[in-house]
C-alpha cells in the first residue's frame, strides 16, 4: 500500500501503481467509464448530491484491491454511498469490470453503464488516499475499511504501514462518533502492529468482547480474492472493528 507522510505537497508513495498490461476491455472502461465515477477537485462531499441519488450513510474503503469487497458491499447496501480509494490501476479496472459486467472478449457497448439493478453508489479516487484526506469533511463517514493492507513486515519499513498515528488521526477526524474502522489482516506482524497502534487510542475503542468477534468474518462481510489466497496458503485472517468514541 502506501505510507510515509512527507512535508511535500504530494506524499511519497511506496508500492506499485500498475501490474501486468491491462487489456482492451478494461482499458476502455478506464478511459470511458472511470471519469463518470472519479472523485476530482470539483467533487462535493455531500450525501444528497455526491452519488446518483441521496444516500443515508457513506462508507470508505482504503486500498480496495480487486474491488470485490467494495462492489459487493455497494450492491448489498444500495442506500449507502461508497468511496473507494485505490492507486493500483489494475484493481481500479477490475472494479469497473465487476460493476458493469464488461469482461475481456465482451462486445463493447457505445456507452458503458452499471449492470441492471445496481445503484450508482460508488465513487472512486484512483490515487494515494492521503491526498484525499484533507478534502473529506469532519464527521462525514460512517465506516472505514482497511482490508489486507501491505504489511511491510520488515522493521525498517514499519513507517510505511498505513495504520499509523498520522493516518489514524485523519480517520478519526472524518469518522462520525460511533462510526467503525475495520482493519482486516492475515499477517501476524500487522495484526500486532494494529493492536498496538489502536490500544488505548483516545479516539477508538475495540468492539470485540470475545475471540469470535475478531477471528471470524463480520456479518456484513464480502469475501475477497486476497482472503481466499491467504486461507489457501494457511494464513487465518482476523477482523478488527474499532468504534470512534
Amino acid at each position: 500500500m502506501f505510507l510515509n507522510i512527507s512535508t511535500n505537497t504530494t506524499p511519497k508513495f511506496y508500492g506499485r501503481r500498475q501490474g501486468r498490461k491491462i487489456r482492451k476491455a478494461k482499458t476502455s472502461l478506464l478511459d470511458a467509464f472511470l471519469p463518470q465515477l472519479r472523485i476530482t477537485e470539483n467533487t462535493k462531499f455531500d450525501v444528497q448530491t455526491m452519488f446518483g441519488e441521496p444516500v443515508e450513510k457513506v462508507y470508505l474503503e482504503i486500498g480496495f484491491g480487486n474491488g470485490e469487497h467494495l462492489a459487493g458491499q455497494a450492491k448489498n447496501q444500495p442506500h449507502i454511498g461508497f468511496i473507494g480509494a485505490e492507486v493500483f490501476k489494475n484493481g481500479v479496472a477490475n472494479l469497473l469490470s465487476i460493476i458493469t459486467g464488461i469482461k475481456e472478449g465482451s462486445n463493447l457497448p457505445d456507452t458503458f453503464k452499471l449492470t441492471e439493478g445496481r445503484k450508482d453508489n460508488i465513487r472512486i479516487f484512483d490515487d494515494d488516499m492521503r491526498i484525499l484526506f484533507s478534502r473529506i469533511p469532519d464527521n462525514f463517514l460512517d465506516k472505514v475499511f482497511v482490508l489486507f493492507p501491505d504489511p511491510w513486515p520488515k522493521k525498517r519499513h514499519a513507517f510505511r504501514r498505513f495504520i499509523n498515528p498520522d493516518n489514524l488521526k485523519e480517520i478519526a477526524r472524518i469518522l462520525k462518533k460511533g462510526g467503525i474502522l475495520r482493519v482486516a489482516t492475515d499477517h501476524k506482524v500487522y495484526k500486532g502492529w494494529t493492536l498496538r497502534q489502536l490500544h488505548n487510542h483516545e479516539h477508538f475503542r475495540w468492539t470485540a468482547t470475545c475471540g469470535n468477534d475478531w477471528k471470524h468474518e463480520p456479518q456484513d462481510w464480502v469475501e475477497t480474492k486476497y482472503q481466499r489466497k491467504a486461507i489457501r496458503e494457511g494464513r487465518k485472517p482476523v477482523f478488527l472493528d474499532y468504534e470512534k468514541i
